[in-house]
């Protein structure tokens, strides 16, 4: 669904048939899961869950939810099929939020929550409750006297939904921390108590657990994984960049890491595997496999709709690279690479293949650390096209990990980082 779509009421959605790509019906919407949070402030609406064909209820993130109109959820194509289990902080909206008695802000008044709304904010991906429809008078009975009347007020109208403020449950200390970019909040684990790390860790969605994984130092990303169960925790895995993924599966013992690699999905796993048969310090062991890849014969226009991705960074979004078919990585033939500035030159409607920088040598998968950084400095270039002997493009090297792997291990320990980090928490904290 498009931002700035008109908002959806959840009784609509209850029941409602969802599509994969190619148009397969594989469930049908059973509730809605959401984060309620302090302050009055409007609940993330975090998924969908949704009953298979076999009765098995699953999880779908709103994150693989591409659109919602016509008495119908389209996704991404990508299900994991595990059984739906809540979470302490997740309230289920059918199950819990609907028929319930709350007070009207302005008035004092109790009131029977009849449904809820939901609208995606604005240019992000993000999803709110924002309007309640209530009913005033008693609640239930067979018979509704004439005079009750049903309104719709803003999420903020009315009182007894939201978290309390006080206490020290994790609840609360993730609602204070939500604005954090995920390389702040993982400053703020590292130097909780053990205790605390594991209840955050826990209470956190999967992509904002594996957002902030892959800031955090090994030890704490080791102590974290190995508290989650052992389904989460490849949930969590195939979540976090593969690179990232990868790196963190090479610390375990091998029979834990086996045990994890065999409740991925199939193809994540397999990414997995050839990335940790790489070196370490190498562009094989630094790649990540899911870069932007067209075939010659896709236009601007394609790679354009490619690089609007939110869930990209903006170092993999800077660049496309061209290959033969398959689309995949290790893909066919590499042909070249096009700039994401020469992609906003070109009419919509060229070929990539005709704005190819092909002049540029990539990098070969054994190539060591300080070559891979020599090639950033020379060519400023913020991702790098990995290619084997064959001709196949195997994955990028983005800036960022050659950074990573090249300042001290300790390097977030250091007082200058300390600094900038706890004025970052206190800005943000104070914007709150």
């Amino acid at each position: 669904m498009a931002a700035g779509a008109p908002r959806i009421f959840v009784s609509h959605l209850s029941g409602t048939a969802v599509f994969d790509p190619n148009g397969d019906q594989v469930g049908r919407v059973r509730d809605l899961v959401a984060m309620l949070r302090v302050g009055g402030k409007p609940p993330r609406l975090l998924g969908l869950v949704v009953e298979l064909a076999t009765r098995r209820r699953i999880f779908l993130p709103m994150t693989r939810v591409t659109g919602i109109e016509s008495g119908q959820v389209i996704t991404t194509g990508v299900l994991n099929v595990r059984r739906f289990e809540q979470r302490p902080t997740e309230r289920l909206v059918f199950g819990e939020l609907l028929d319930r008695r709350v007070t009207l802000a302005e008035t004092g008044e109790q009131v029977t929550v009849l449904d809820l709304s939901v609208q995606q904010l604005p240019a992000r991906r993000d999803w709110e409750i924002d309007r309640v429809f209530v009913r005033k008078g008693r609640k239930g009975g067979a018979f509704r006297r004439a005079k009750d009347e049903a309104l719709t007020v803003e999420w903020s109208g009315v009182t007894g939904f939201s978290l309390e403020e006080h206490g020290q449950g994790a609840e609360s200390l993730l609602a204070t921390f939500e604005q954090l970019r995920p390389a702040d909040l993982a400053n703020v684990l590292h130097h909780l108590s053990a205790k605390r790390r594991a209840e955050v860790a826990a209470a956190l969605d999967d992509d904002r657990l594996a957002d902030v994984l892959e800031q955090l130092p090994e030890d704490d990303q080791i102590e974290i994984l190995g508290k989650l169960k052992e389904e989460r925790a490849a949930d969590v895995l195939e979540a976090m960049d593969p690179d990232d993924a990868a790196d963190l599966l090479a610390e375990l013992p091998e029979e834990e890491k086996e045990r994890l690699l065999s409740l991925m999905q199939p193809a994540d796993a397999a990414d997995m595997r050839r990335l940790m048969a790489y070196e370490e310090h190498t562009a094989g062991g630094l790649m990540t496999t899911e870069p932007i890849v067209l075939r010659p014969d896709a236009t601007v226009a394609d790679a354009l709709a490619r690089v609007r991705n939110p869930d990209l960074s903006p170092a993999l979004a800077a660049q496309i690279y061209v290959c033969r078919p398959p689309d995949e990585t290790p893909t066919g033939k590499y042909l070249g690479t096009v700039h994401f500035q020469r992609l906003l030159r070109d009419p919509p409607y060229s070929l990539v293949s005709s704005i190819l920088d092909d002049d540029l040598q990539p990098l070969a998968p054994d190539a060591a650390l300080p070559l891979v950084a020599g090639f950033f400095a020379t060519y400023d270039m913020v991702s790098a096209p990995v290619v084997d002997e064959s001709g196949s493009l195997l994955g990028a090297v983005t800036v960022d990990d050659v950074l990573d792997h090249m300042l001290p291990e300790d390097w977030r320990e250091s007082d200058e980082f300390e600094l900038d980090q706890g004025e970052g928490v206190t800005a943000h904290g104070s914007g709150a």
